[in-house]
């Protein structure tokens, strides 16, 4: 797979249509590619995604762009401070379906929290990847089954996932929150969840680089999707 770290402030949209032409333009010999960067603050709504989870007039004095995009889920916030990943990965030719790509992506956020000494966990539903919030670096598994009224109680999300699959070829992808300004999150429902909090490794007592973060993103990435 080829790394490429297309840096720190990097417009969304650009990149999103690169995305998409990479995709679009890719043959059954593309070598696959994982590019890792960082955006402005920019708000992205998914295919799923519904206006109520916007909760501010995007017509209005905002100066954080809204972008349609067509990857899968719900409202996201992306800005400085954040690791943003996006593999390009041919899943015909990895003899993988989608359920278990995604698996691997979350699977590859795991690790790479726990390379930082923080435990990552999913939620049934909820793709993205949670970290307790009064026990960060504790190892329990969550208690099954959640309440159904407040699924992420104790939760703090620092790991979201979106995707769009074209032709058995992915795109969008994942980000992973580092040390953020987290306000923008209270001007939505976060993937959809009302309330739901949003943390960042800073917020849990981890002082770590963007870069040393985003290398480590992308070395376990590639060793989850190389065949």
């Amino acid at each position: 797979m080829l790394i490429k770290n297309l840096g720190r402030g990097v417009p969304y949209e650009p990149t999103y249509q690169a995305m998409a032409a990479f995709t679009e333009a890719r043959g059954p010999d593309t070598p696959d590619e994982l590019w890792v960067v960082e955006h402005p603050p920019t708000f992205t709504q998914g295919l799923a995604g519904k206006a109520d989870h916007v909760l501010f007039n995007p017509e209005g004095p905002n100066h954080i762009p809204v972008v349609q995009t067509n990857r899968g889920g719900q409202v996201t916030y992306h800005g400085p401070g954040q690791v943003v990943a996006y593999p390009l990965v041919d899943l015909h030719r990895q003899g993988i379906y989608v359920k278990e790509y995604v698996f691997r992506l979350e699977q590859a956020i795991i690790k790479t929290l726990e390379t930082f000494g923080v435990t990552g966990h999913r939620v049934g539903g909820a793709p993205g990847i949670y970290v307790k919030v009064d026990d960060p670096f504790g190892h329990s598994a969550l208690t099954e089954p959640r309440d159904p009224r407040d699924p992420f109680r104790g939760l703090g999300k620092i790991a979201a996932l979106g995707i769009k699959v074209s032709r058995h070829c992915t795109y969008h992808g994942v980000a992973l929150n580092v040390a953020m300004d987290l306000s923008p999150y209270d001007r939505i429902n976060p993937c959809g969840y009302a309330g739901m909090r949003t943390i960042d490794l800073a917020s849990v007592g981890v002082q770590a680089a963007w870069d040393d973060v985003a290398a480590e993103l992308a070395r376990r990435l590639d060793s989850y999707l190389t065949p």
